[in-house]
């Protein structure tokens, strides 16, 4: 029978991933508790304490590497969990999807009729996150397999629009910065004018008047893309105007604190603090200079301003190196046809 650790246990985990945690949350006994180590989880296990972040934006980052999942509420580390990622010549697809539907009870269209409990779609051509058979190594169709008993806590707490981060990678820990994120002018302070003939911008608040807001940064496109309940709202070009090298995907939450100076996304107003965590790439490299990225890289100035006036407490930025899915605005929706992956028996866990 798969283990379950103690929230106590679990907190200590959390204070080497989450610099700061410790000393706010945990009890006094904690040093007497051995760090447990999630490389050592067994395939069906995981660790779940959604208390630790009780309400906020949900990312999951999945490492193909370490074939694990990593849950991160309001930017806070809540669970980990054993996955079985795609076979050789079917391998799950790296990159920065979003959750584009969820149905607890999908059943397979391709591999007769199989269940895919807790199904929650990352694309349209048929990848997914959902319950099934964990071997102990990758096994689906490149379909990401979870825990079943994981899988439908995770259903439970997700919403349409939550970022989900494929990476050959493992997890590393995190850091504070008070990032900048996005500039739409050069270094110099002077406005850029790069070509934009290569993308098209695109803004529609109307598409998804309200709801929870996130950003995906991809460098790999050089694409900005705003989802609001899900919905694609906002897109446009990333130029860059000095070099810069990322190495991994950072997440980023906005907190409810300001900066005493000018937001680069709009310098009439106050810029906000945000919390970062690198939660992929190499394990000893330096968190990097975020408000520098935001010196590095051009928006459309009226689009930077539009994406500040919808920025709120909670909001999530995922800044990557890899390649964005990015979703389809409203009006241009496909049609919703899962062609995706076998589910075989699920491991009990507690």
């Amino acid at each position: 029978m798969p283990r379950a650790l103690t929230p106590l246990a679990f907190a200590c985990l959390l204070a080497f991933a989450v610099p700061g945690w410790a000393q706010a949350q945990a009890a006094p006994t904690a040093t007497a508790v051995s760090t447990p180590d999630v490389r050592a989880l067994k395939p069906g296990e995981f660790l779940w304490y959604p208390q630790i972040a009780p309400d906020g934006p949900v990312v999951l980052v999945v490492s193909l590497d370490e074939q694990r999942a990593y849950v991160y509420r309001n930017g806070i580390a809540i669970g980990v969990s054993t996955i079985s990622s795609g076979k050789e010549g079917k391998e799950t697809p790296t990159g920065v999807f979003t959750i584009l539907q969820k149905n607890k009870d999908h059943r397979s269209n391709l591999y007769n009729n199989a269940p895919m409990p807790y199904m929650q779609r990352l694309t349209w051509d048929g990848i997914a996150l959902h319950g099934g058979n964990l071997p102990g190594y990758p096994a689906s169709h490149g379909c990401v397999r979870l825990p079943q008993a994981f899988a439908e806590k995770l259903f439970g707490i997700t919403r349409f629009g939550d970022s989900v981060v494929v990476a050959n990678a493992k997890a590393s820990p995190a850091s504070i910065v008070h990032p900048a994120v996005l500039a739409p002018v050069t270094s110099g302070g002077q406005a850029a004018h790069p070509s934009l003939s290569a993308y098209e911008v695109y803004w529609n608040e109307a598409a998804s008047p309200e709801g929870p807001v996130s950003v995906l940064v991809s460098l790999y496109d050089q694409r900005v893309s705003v989802l609001r309940n899900g919905v694609l709202i906002g897109s446009a070009p990333l130029q860059m105007v000095q070099d810069f090298a990322l190495n991994g995907t950072v997440l980023l939450v906005m907190t409810t604190e300001m900066e005493d100076i000018p937001s680069l996304l709009d310098p009439r107003q106050k810029e906000y603090r945000w919390v970062a965590h690198r939660v992929l790439g190499a394990a000893d490299a330096p968190m990097p200079p975020l408000r520098r990225l935001g010196e590095a890289f051009w928006i459309p100035q009226d689009f930077s301003r539009r994406l500040y006036g919808i920025l709120t407490p909670g909001t999530t930025v995922l800044l990557s190196d890899l390649p964005g899915i990015h979703a389809t605005p409203a009006e241009q929706a496909p049609v919703p046809v899962l062609e995706s992956d076998e589910a075989g028996p699920t491991t009990a866990v507690r």
